[in-house]
Formats: structure tokens, C-alpha cells, sequence
């Protein structure tokens, strides 16, 4: 059964735990032990007997056979092998090896096993580790596999080793690091989507960095020796604190656990300092299966974490999910995308204290009579004016306010709202693109809502320079000025998602995306600037930068699948509005992240360096960013063609 019910993780795959069994030519008594009297939810287990070899049978019965499988298909009904059951590879082959009789028969069995499985609809299959660095043919016999599977995943197991504790090849001697054997094989098997890892947890971690770069990859399980289990004073096993901090890892990236080995601790009843999901079974169910006190400490840990906060639940759906940006220039917003953005608080709350502040430094207190000139330039449905007014009235301060908003569907509500609030003496509405209306006076304070969430990805540089002409030339706008951000992301999914389309263009594309599984191998760096009033004599809003991005030591190797982007904006002198990770405006929705993916992804090693270059290009209609790496390896450069670009201009 589940490992809890929490707000947020009812969809979550990592309430589900699983146990790794030995082969049993009975599997329903198996299954029947494991789920009824141990309350696992799954089984990893073998579906051949291992003694079985194709050379060894051919030789004795002629080449006619039935082969040794745990059980034919009827043994259990369809939904218990495909929700119940993860068929397990026999751990003995090796396609790599120097002897032919043994590579020739682990390659048969291999497709046997498989075929066997996707016979049977299990969900997935978990591969043995490669035996050795050098791990070719296993990955091309897995390629061509894979080609013929429909919705079978392949896990490929991977001990979860550290850099300096990498395993050793058995065949030549030498250091590997897990990764990179990972890496080498997914890289062979042409990033294939239905490949997956399982990542084999010991009782010696790498560094915290090290295991950041696994949350960004295809990983679906994690496997757990009772042999990483501690013993606590009363007997019963724990885990050690960086290894709770690893799981509840796993649980927030849906990644499932599995529990491994035999009993080596206490076996009876955990107390009642035990919280667990499985109160209604009976003791004695409990002291019959010998591994239920871990899968009761693994439920523990579960139901330790934090339900998922309100906003967090909101975003589960956009989870990784890539979306194309908005670009409001060109396009009128539907009511739906003002009502979600007209729902965060915070944004307009950080709006209200920047034009609040501004107020008092444009108004001292004994001119308080005065009436500034405060104009919002695309108000869309009135949230700025809002607070712009509700910043009037806490600092005491008049204004009169030009509401200036292009989208005619806004501007009939705008209408509704100032008849409703009774606004008419303080707010004019004017139904026009701000680049081209002509001001009867200018402002004090011009007001804006335009930042995308690359900054300048919807055009507020070309909007905010094109309504400067209306501004006072000690007036203030807010905001005063904005930076985009990018680091290096592994991402494997998104990668995957990008490369499903089969094509250049979707490679050429900047999506907007709520990043979760993912890894960030290297603090954010600016990119671009703009401030405003713009006073620069060119006035050109074309950009380059050139950036170097540094793994630290520890990490190990990585691979970069693209860019994730970021924005942090000063509306005015302290406040701030933005998503750039380590400034970022909390619970606050408005903007997700901005993804560049890289049509070939960059290999990173230790202590290397990657040189970064981008661009943003400007034409007579239309702005597109472009992006390539030139070290360490030169790729290809993105969006060279303005394939995604903003228009309107």
C-alpha cells in the first residue's frame, strides 16, 4: 500500500515502495508474500531462473526448449504484472565480454527476457550494471531493443558511487565513475526516452554537489541495501541524516524506492515512536516478512515531509512541462491569463511599495497637495492601477492616472472597473499602444508590467523605450531596470521533450517551463541589462555576452542540456521583483523560468570550463535570441534564423 496520503503527493510515484526478491518459479506465492504480508507495493524480481543458459540448452535438447520462466503469463491477471510487477535482467549477462559462448548467450537471453516482458505489459524492466567501462555492445543490443518497445522503460542499474570510491573495471583495472557510465551509455542509445536509471544507494554518499547532478537525469528508482541501514538503540534500522536528506530527495522527484538484501536488524513491530502507514495490519503480519521494518522506517521518512504548500499544488501540472512564451506585443491576452496573474499578491504587492516610495520621494510632505502624474502603460485589466491607487491613499499622496492598454477586450473591463470603484475623476482610460499615443502632458511616474521571464523576452526594452517620449526627464519609472540570468541545466527531460518533435525548429526555440527535475551545475550569471529611462545616445537594444561557467571540483562530470533563464528586476531603489534563484521574489507565480535547450548536449568535466556565448538580435519587426557553446566542445549555433523571435515591433 501507499507509503502515506500527503496534500500534493497523491499523484506522486514515490509513494510507492517496492522490494528486490530472488527468482521464484512460483511468482504469485511471491507476489502474494511480498504485497499481502509485507505491504510493498511492487517487486523487482527475476523473471528467468538464473542457471539458465541458451548454449548449455541448445547443446542438451537440440535446440528445442521451454524456457525456464518464473510462472507463464496466466499466473497472475494483467494488472498484477503490469502495476505489481518490474522484471528484473539476469545479473549474470555480460555483452561485453572477451568470451564469445558467454557474450553470445547473455545477448539471447537479454532479448528473451525483454520480449518476455513486454509479453507480459510490465512497465518496466531493471537492467544489470555494466561489467566494465568499455560497455558498447550492451548498449547497441539495448538500442535495438528499445526501437521495438512501445511503453516498457528500461532501468539501467547504477551504483551510486563517489568520484573518489568510482568502481573498479573488472576487465582493465581502472577507476569508473558511475556517471560517466551512465553517460556513455545513454549517449550510445541515442538519449532514448524509455531509458531510465536505478540508481543502487550504498552506505557511502558522494558529495552534495556529486549527487545534485542525478535529479536533473532520467532516474526512476532507487535502490536501497539493508546493508546502508544503521541500527538504532532499539534495534531497529535508520538511515544515517545524509541519506534521509538523499530520500526525501527521491520523494520530491517522484522517484520510487526499493528496498534490497536480506534482514540484517530487528525484525519485530517498530514501537509506537514509529510513524507509519500500515497501523491496521496485525503484529503478527508484521514479524512474518523480514525486510517490513525497513519499508516501515522508509514510510516513516515519507510521512515526515512537509505537505506540498498551496502554490506548489497550483503548479504540479506545469512541472517540467515546456510551454511557448506569451508575447503580448502581438498577441491580446485571453481573460483566463489575467485572471492566474491577476491572482499574485506578491507581485502587486512589491508594486504598491515601489510606487509608494516613489510617491514620497517625488512629493515631500508639505507639498502633499500636489497631484502627480502617473501613467500605467499596459494596464490590462487594472491590477496596476489598483495599486497604484492603493499606494496614493497609504502615503497620501494625489494622483491622476493615465491607464494606457492596446487589447480592446482589457479595455472594456478597465471601463467596468473605474465605473464600478467610482475612478472616473482620478483615471482616464486610453485604448492605444503606448508606442504611438500621443500624451496630452507627461508623467511623473510611468508604470509597466512587461517583463517576461527572460526580463526582456517580451519586449519591454522596445514597449518602455517607444513611451519614454511621455516621461518628465526627471521622472521615474518603474521598473527602473531589469538583468536576465542564465546557468547550465541538466535536463534530461526536457531535453527528451525537445527532441521528440524531431526537429531543428523546436531545438530553436526559448520555452517558458517550471523547472523540477533538473540539476544546476553552476551559479546564474547576467546576461543582459536594461534600465530605464533609457539615456543611452544609440538606443539600440541589440546585445552579446560572452560567459564562463566553472563545475565545482566535486562534482563530477555532468552533461548540459541547455540553459535555464532568469530575470531580477529593481522596480525602485530596494524593492525588487524577480526569479533569478538565490534573489527570487517568494510565493510569487507570475513567471516561470525560461528554458534554451541545446540541440547537442556538452559533456562536462571536473574543474572544466564552459564558454557560453548569446546574443539578443534585433530586426525592423522583430527580436530573437541566439546561443552556442564554443567550449569545451564548439557546438552549433541556435536560432542563427530568428526561428524564435517576439514580434510586433
Amino acid at each position: 500500500m501507499p507509503l502515506g496520503d500527503k496534500p500534493g503527493w497523491e499523484k506522486s510515484e514515490s509513494r510507492y515502495c517496492g522490494v528486490e526478491a530472488e527468482f521464484d518459479d512460483d511468482i504469485a506465492n511471491l507476489l502474494s508474500f511480498n504485497l499481502n504480508l509485507g505491504a510493498f507495493d511492487f517487486v523487482v524480481a527475476p523473471l528467468m531462473n538464473p542457471t539458465y543458459r541458451p548454449s548449455l540448452v541448445q547443446a542438451n535438447s537440440g535446440g528445442t526448449c521451454v524456457l525456464p520462466f518464473a510462472g507463464s503469463d496466466l499466473v497472475l491477471s494483467p494488472s498484477q504484472w503490469s502495476s505489481h510487477v518490474v522484471g528484473k535482467i539476469s545479473h549474470w549477462i555480460d555483452l561485453d565480454s572477451e568470451d564469445e559462448t558467454l557474450r553470445m548467450d547473455s545477448e539471447t537471453t537479454l532479448k528473451q527476457e525483454i520480449a518476455w516482458a513486454n509479453h507480459l505489459s510490465l512497465q518496466a524492466c531493471l537492467l544489470p550494471s555494466p561489467k566494465s567501462k568499455s560497455c558498447a555492445n550492451y548498449a547497441r543490443c539495448v538500442n535495438q531493443i528499445l526501437q521495438g518497445l512501445n511503453n516498457i522503460q528500461l532501468w539501467l542499474r547504477i551504483p551510486l558511487t563517489k568520484i573518489d570510491d568510482a568502481s573498479m573495471d573488472a576487465n582493465s583495472g581502472e577507476l569508473v565513475d558511475s556517471w560517466e557510465q551512465w553517460n556513455s551509455f545513454r549517449i550510445l542509445c541515442e538519449h532514448h526516452s524509455q531509458l531510465s536509471v536505478a540508481l543502487d544507494v550504498l552506505s557511502s554518499l558522494p558529495s552534495v554537489h556529486s549527487l545534485g547532478r542525478w535529479f536533473g537525469e532520467s532516474v526512476r528508482a532507487a535502490i536501497i541495501s539493508t546493508d546502508t541501514f544503521l541500527t538504532n538503540a532499539r534495534g531497529y534500522p535508520c538511515l544515517s541524516k545524509r541519506h534521509q536528506n538523499l530520500i526525501w530527495g527521491f520523494f520530491n522527484h517522484s522517484i520510487q524506492v526499493v528496498v534490497s538484501g536480506t534482514s540484517l536488524r530487528n525484525t519485530a513491530a517498530p514501537g509506537s515512536d514509529l510513524v507509519t502507514n500500515h497501523s491496521s495490519d496485525n503484529v503478527e503480519n508484521l514479524q512474518k516478512h523480514p525486510l517490513r521494518s525497513y519499508l516501515d522506517y522508509i514510510g516513516y521518512l515519507f510521512q515526515k515531509m512537509d505537505p506540498l504548500p498551496q502554490q506548489e499544488r497550483y503548479e504540479l501540472g506545469y512541472r517540467d512541462f515546456l510551454q511557448s512564451p506569451l508575447q503580448p506585443l502581438m498577441d491580446n491576452l485571453e481573460a483566463q491569463t489575467y485572471e492566474t496573474f491577476e491572482k499574485d499578491s506578491m507581485k502587486y504587492m512589491q508594486y504598491q511599495r515601489a510606487v509608494s516610495k516613489a510617491l514620497l520621494d517625488r512629493v515631500p510632505n508639505e507639498e502633499a497637495n500636489v497631484t502627480t502624474v502617473l501613467m500605467v502603460v499596459g494596464a490590462g485589466r487594472g491590477p496596476l492601477v489598483r495599486a497604484s491607487l492603493q499606494a496614493a491613499e497609504e502615503t497620501g499622496r494625489k494622483i491622476k492616472v493615465y491607464a494606457v492598454e492596446k487589447n480592446p477586450n482589457a479595455v472594456v473591463t478597465l471601463h467596468s472597473l473605474v465605473k464600478l470603484e467610482g475612478w472616473e475623476g482620478i483615471v482616464t482610460i486610453i485604448s492605444c499602444d503606448m508606442r504611438y499615443w500621443d500624451a496630452p502632458e507627461k508623467a511623473d511616474i510611468l508604470v509597466s508590467e512587461l517583463l517576461g521571464s527572460f526580463g526582456d523576452n517580451e519586449l519591454s526594452p522596445e514597449c518602455l523605450d517607444g513611451a519614454q517620449r511621455f516621461l518628465k526627464e526627471d521622472g521615474i519609472s518603474i521598473p527602473s531596470s531589469y538583468t536576465s540570468f542564465i546557468q547550465p541545466v541538466t535536463a534530461s527531460k526536457l531535453y527528451n521533450d525537445v527532441k521528440s518533435h524531431r526537429d531543428l525548429v523546436h531545438f530553436e526555440t526559448a520555452y517558458v517551463v517550471k523547472l523540477h527535475n533538473i540539476a544546476r551545475l553552476a551559479p546564474p550569471q547576467s546576461v543582459f541589462e536594461f534600465t530605464h529611462p533609457n539615456n543611452s545616445t544609440t538606443k539600440s537594444n541589440e546585445r552579446y555576452k560572452k560567459l564562463l561557467f566553472e563545475l565545482p571540483d566535486d562534482t563530477g562530470s555532468a552533461m548540459v542540456h541547455g540553459f535555464a533563464g532568469y530575470f531580477d528586476a529593481v522596480l525602485y531603489k530596494d524593492v525588487h521583483l524577480g526569479i533569478e534563484p538565490s534573489t527570487a521574489t517568494p510565493n510569487m507565480f507570475s513567471w516561470f523560468a525560461i528554458f534554451f535547450p541545446l540541440r547537442t548536449p556538452v559533456c562536462m568535466k571536473p574543474g572544466s570550463s564552459l564558454e557560453v556565448h548569446f546574443w539578443r538580435c534585433c530586426g525592423s519587426s522583430k527580436v530573437w535570441y541566439e546561443w552556442c557553446v564554443a567550449a569545451p566542445t564548439p557546438g552549433a549555433m541556435h536560432n542563427t534564423n530568428g526561428r524564435s523571435y517576439w514580434v510586433g515591433l
